[in-house]
């Protein structure tokens, strides 16, 4: 029998003229995918799961024991606004199970709900919100993409020099459409660089969001004749593409207030963590042509509003007091690097940690002797992925088959 969220989907459905549903999830390296089944055949994926090859999936299952199933959320049911009114298509993230029932252990964003639930048991709450940079590229003659950016533009440039002002405004447009609330939107440093930011929320429906966002994006670039890149330095002379995660902390009874105490105790374990956490947060070799270059952090610092640091404090009131993880690039799946920051975070909880004093120098160009006194971010990919290994905190941290499918 459907519950009673599964049954509300399902009459959205049915009253949508939906004749298409897609399933999909992220394989270990948060690429989204899906498979698309007939309307009729959801009240099925709700009780037994479409079954799919996992065997072609990165990270996933060899062929001898291939066989994964998918059971649609029915909480993240939303209908995508590109595709046809009448006739059209739905779309759910799904939990990948094994076939007796049980979670499958790669499944990031299962990793990423029982991380929210570790912290429900200690009694937290963890809010996210992500800044996620991309680039937008000119297609050639053949439609193929190119290197050439939309325009010349720079920091909050605005129209005609923005070339990418009419873009941004149809993929908010769109966003709003699929329940996500845009709140900024902007030209970047770089030419025919841009970014969307969007509301804050729990990690879980925060990381869903990324996801949708990427998928937004490409999509409406490629309905106005372009391609948009998440790489993390898509053009070697120019900045990289960011993905700043913003983090607040708090008692999960909202009637406790504001915890300082707790809020650097998060704060230090982060910092602690996160050279470890490296070969996740910047999972490709070109990760780390950014890290150490144009405000993007290649120490481990933190400071109330220096952007060269690892972690910044942004100027707020206290109730709405954050920290913003400057590493991570658009490559990350959002799901590990979320799950994985507040494991870290709590961690520093649990052991009452405190940060080492602010930074308030510009790292990327400082001198030598005082760059030095701050530990570095692993230099490559090569480097990320040793310290990983070697790492107890990650070992206990990641389900066995997520930690071999980075470090081997």
């Amino acid at each position: 029998m459907l519950s009673v969220s599964q049954r509300e989907a399902a009459e959205l459905i049915g009253s949508s003229d939906i004749k298409f549903v897609r399933l999909a999830f992220c394989d270990v390296f948060g690429v989204q995918k899906n498979i698309s089944v007939q309307a009729s055949e959801l009240e099925r994926a709700f009780e037994q799961g479409i079954a799919f090859d996992a065997s072609s999936i990165a990270g996933f299952r060899d062929p001898s024991h291939s066989d994964l199933f998918l059971f649609p959320d029915p909480e993240t049911a939303v209908l995508l606004p590109w595709r046809p009114s009448r006739g059209g298509v739905a779309r759910f993230f799904c939990e990948i199970r094994n076939p007796d029932g049980t979670p499958f252990s790669a499944d990031s964003r299962c990793y990423l709900a029982d991380t929210e639930r570790l912290l429900s048991e200690h009694g937290l709450r963890c809010d996210i919100g992500a800044e996620c940079e991309f680039y937008l590229f000119k297609l050639d003659e053949n439609g193929n993409p190119t290197d050439i950016p939309l325009d010349r533009a720079g920091y909050f440039d605005i129209a005609p020099a923005d070339g990418g002002e009419n873009i941004r405004r149809e993929i908010c447009q769109t966003l709003e459409a699929m329940g996500i609330q845009p709140e900024r939107s902007h030209h970047e440093q770089g030419p025919g660089q841009n970014e969307i930011d969007f509301r804050y929320s729990s990690a879980l429906s925060a990381a869903d969001n990324v996801v949708t966002f990427k998928q937004v994006v490409s999509t409406v670039a490629a309905r106005n004749g372009l391609w948009a890149s998440f790489a993390p330095k898509p053009l070697a002379d120019e900045p990289g593409n960011g993905f700043h995660i913003n983090c607040s902390i708090a008692q999960a009874d909202v009637r406790a207030g504001v915890n300082e105490a707790l809020f650097q105790s998060f704060m230090a374990g982060v910092l602690l963590h996160t050279p470890e956490m490296t070969a996740v947060l910047n999972p490709l070799g070109a990760s780390y042509a950014r890290l150490g270059r144009d405000k993007a952090p290649g120490r481990v610092s933190w400071s109330p509003s220096n952007r060269s640091q690892l972690i910044r404090i942004p100027a707020a009131d206290v109730s709405h007091q954050r920290m913003e993880l400057r590493s991570p690039d658009a490559s990350a799946n959002p799901y590990l690097a979320f799950a994985l920051v507040m494991r870290a975070g709590l961690d520093g909880i649990l052991r009452e940690l405190t940060p080492r004093p602010c930074c308030n120098e510009n790292l990327t160009d400082a001198p030598d002797e005082i760059a030095a006194q701050y530990p570095a971010l692993p230099a490559d990919l090569h480097a990320a992925r040793k310290l990983m290994r070697e790492s107890s905190f990650m070992q206990q941290s990641m389900p066995a088959h997520l930690f071999a499918a980075y470090t081997e």
